[in-house]
């Protein structure tokens, strides 16, 4: 179940009790001898089978989002500043639904492991090849302290109960590292390329 804070409304914090100890973790809740892949804004544990993408934005060349890929499923994150006795999530959300609507796509609002989530369907651009019309995916969110910490689950996890389990179990690992500076709410929180251990393979670029 999710819990609020004493901010009503859209302000309120939307997270799982259970979030300081099960995650998604904030930096001095982690386990600091764990072997995370330090990607600057979020830590990741590495799993068997577990694929890592970085997703650049062509422009700027930053990397905007980072991409997992894992039993059958996709999961993309990003981390964002958020304040520190507010969230965001409950505002996002409405904003996601109305964006999705615009595309033609719908939404629907349902509880989830992480507290409310959306169950989108989205079109499919045609060309593309696949023969489908549309694809199914869910938007999660989780409100920490000082950030907020997006996903979108597509492919098994979006379907699936079984695979929904094991992409949800990685998200939950997922480390924010929200840093010391000051930084507007919803700005995305620095993703950087990892520092690569010598013998371990690039992570994929997207």
């Amino acid at each position: 179940m999710a819990n609020s804070d004493e901010f009503p409304g859209a302000t309120a914090k939307s997270a799982p009790e259970d979030r300081a100890t099960e995650g998604p973790l904030d930096e001095v809740e982690a386990n600091p001898v764990r072997p995370y892949v330090d990607l600057g804004g979020v830590k990741i544990l590495p799993r068997e089978g577990l694929h890592l993408r970085l997703e650049i934005e062509e422009g700027s060349k930053r990397v905007v989002a980072i991409g997992l890929d894992y039993a059958g499923s996709t999961l993309q994150v990003q981390p964002f500043a958020a304040p520190r006795s507010s969230g965001l999530w409950n505002e996002i959300r409405d904003q996601i639904a109305d964006q999705i609507g615009k595309q033609g796509g719908t939404t629907t609002l349902r509880e989830g492991p992480f507290g409310p989530e959306l169950v989108a369907e989205i079109p499919v651009a045609a060309g593309l090849g696949t023969g489908e019309t549309s694809r199914l995916a869910r938007f999660i969110g989780v409100d920490g302290p000082r950030w907020f910490l997006r996903g979108v689950i597509a492919g098994e996890g979006a379907v699936n109960a079984e695979a929904a389990s094991q992409i949800e179990d990685l998200f939950r690992s997922i480390v924010v590292v929200r840093g010391a500076a000051p930084m507007p709410p919803r700005d995305l929180i620095p993703l950087r390329m990892p520092a690569t251990p010598a013998g371990a393979p690039e992570p994929g670029n997207a």
